[in-house]
């Protein structure tokens, strides 16, 4: 029996899983990754699909690999053109990990593979036409539509964290200002949490407390906690994050019109202190609203599974 491989790399580690035909994970490797030398990501992934055909044992065997990374990738899904926390400029990764591994090689940005992922095997798996939104240290942005994944002209589609949403607002990583991810992501949450401990107020006490005073000591984690803990403040951060994610997805809508919206991303986890807030500033800027049906904004099911699961099924299908 043949399995597909999922191999999701990130800027600090290289996941990989042997997934079955049904998007089941049956086998797990983890590795560092090497981010600042292209020979050694390539030579570590070769090293998890080795461990997991390894895994596999006699049952079955590694017949294609899905990978999946946090960069811009050509629409032919050959060449990684720039990925900004990894040493990958117009790196031909797809030709150089299928020389490194023998087997056929299909290559994805990592939100469109958890957008896949999700489609098939999670929260989409119902319909046709489907948006996906990772909140985590920015935004990312995968799209199907009609079963198909939009991927634009020259493969760099779905950027939706780059929708520009306050002009000349806060600046953005990518060199642009008021780009939405400053405003709805986990960066967003943690600029302005510091922002309030540093300032002295009063407000701010339980989040002071909970990073000891020193606000560049504050994760987004932690502001989640005291949150969930009943905070008013921390609860208000999230509240903001929320009304900005509503806001932008209703101008995805009036483009896109999907079936629905999947939320990731570590943001998400804060639930309902969250996508409560996304829900309402969503309904209330939903172009003809009250003339129209309001999409659904649900959280995403596979987790950080989403993008391994999604290239492993993309790898299977196109193998």
């Amino acid at each position: 029996m043949s399995i597909s491989v999922g191999v999701d790399i990130g800027g600090t580690k290289i996941a990989a899983s042997a997934v079955s035909a049904e998007g089941e994970v049956l086998h797990r490797a983890l590795r560092q990754t090497p981010a600042q030398d292209p020979d050694d990501i390539v030579t570590a992934v070769a090293d998890v699909v080795a461990d997991l055909d390894r895994q596999l044992g006699d049952a079955a065997e590694v017949g294609s690999v899905g990978v999946a990374c946090a960069g811009l990738v050509d629409r032919a899904g050959d060449t990684v053109v720039f990925a900004p926390n990894l040493a990958w400029r117009d790196e031909p990764l797809r030709e150089r990990v299928t020389r490194a591994t023998g087997l056929p090689v299909v290559l994805e940005n990592d939100a469109n593979a958890a957008a896949w992922g999700e489609f098939r095997f999670g929260a989409g798996r119902d319909v046709e036409q489907m948006l996906l939104v990772t909140l985590g240290t920015g935004i990312g942005g995968g799209i199907v539509i009609d079963g198909e994944l939009l991927r634009g002209a020259h493969g760099m589609g779905a950027e939706v964290g780059h929708m520009r949403m306050v002009p000349d607002g806060h600046r953005c990583g990518c060199g642009n200002k008021g780009c939405w991810e400053v405003y709805a992501s986990g960066n967003a949450l943690v600029r302005e949490a510091r922002e309030l401990v540093a300032g002295g107020s009063p407000h701010a006490g339980a989040l002071s407390d909970r990073c000891a005073g020193v606000p560049g000591a504050l994760t987004g984690r932690m502001v989640t906690e005291v949150a969930q803990a009943g905070d008013p403040a921390a609860r208000e951060l999230l509240e903001d994050v929320g009304r900005w994610t509503g806001e932008g997805l209703a101008t995805l809508a009036a483009v896109l019109d999907p079936h629905l919206f999947v939320v990731g991303g570590g943001v998400s986890a804060a639930g309902d202190l969250v996508l409560g807030p996304a829900r309402s500033a969503f309904a209330r800027n939903l172009t003809g609203r009250g003339h129209r049906e309001v999409t659904p904004l649900v959280v995403a099911e596979l987790g950080n599974d989403a993008g391994m699961i999604g290239v492993a099924d993309l790898a299977a299908l196109r193998a």
